[in-house]
């Protein structure tokens, strides 16, 4: 890959969903706590608002994170905040991740995606390193999803 020219991240996103046993007003709560991210997710061991802040537009947070024997510390801005409907969230300008709720019979569908916004090294330097975070974040979407539709059904 030539130094001087990034690679296109166009191709480096995917969505999954779940269905989860609660109202989307509860799981949006649930979600937008980043505080419990850790509960459910395998990559993210916690998250904090800033002081005073909260699931808001514009509201800031930092992130603990892991990968094997790599962890790292992040920062993300708050980008979509819609109660009970949409939550997404842009970590070091890098990544954006967004959950939408949508009622489905007596629970909630809820999505959630991944997209790569910019390249930058520090997340691979090939298509190949590109390829194998984003299918590393699938499999801990889907992880982070199976593990929040148990945690809610036996909330």
């Amino acid at each position: 890959m030539s130094t001087t020219t990034a690679p296109d991240v166009t191709g480096y996103a995917f969505t999954r969903r779940a269905w989860v046993a609660a109202p989307p007003s509860t799981v949006y709560d649930l979600v937008g706590d980043v505080s419990k991210i850790g509960t459910w997710s395998p990559s993210a061991s916690e998250a904090t608002y800033d002081e005073g802040d909260g699931p808001r537009v514009g509201a800031w947070f930092t992130g603990r994170n892991h990968r094997g024997d790599r962890e790292w510390s992040s920062r993300s801005e708050v980008v979509a905040a819609e109660p009970g409907s949409d939550f997404a969230f842009v970590v070091d300008g890098l990544v954006r991740w967004h959950w939408t709720f949508r009622p489905h019979g007596t629970g909630t569908e809820v999505r959630q995606s991944w997209r790569l916004l910019r390249f930058d090294p520090v997340l691979g330097s090939t298509h190949e390193d590109l390829a194998a975070l984003r299918d590393h974040m699938a499999d801990s979407v889907e992880t982070t999803l199976v593990a929040l539709a148990a945690w809610v059904a036996v909330d």
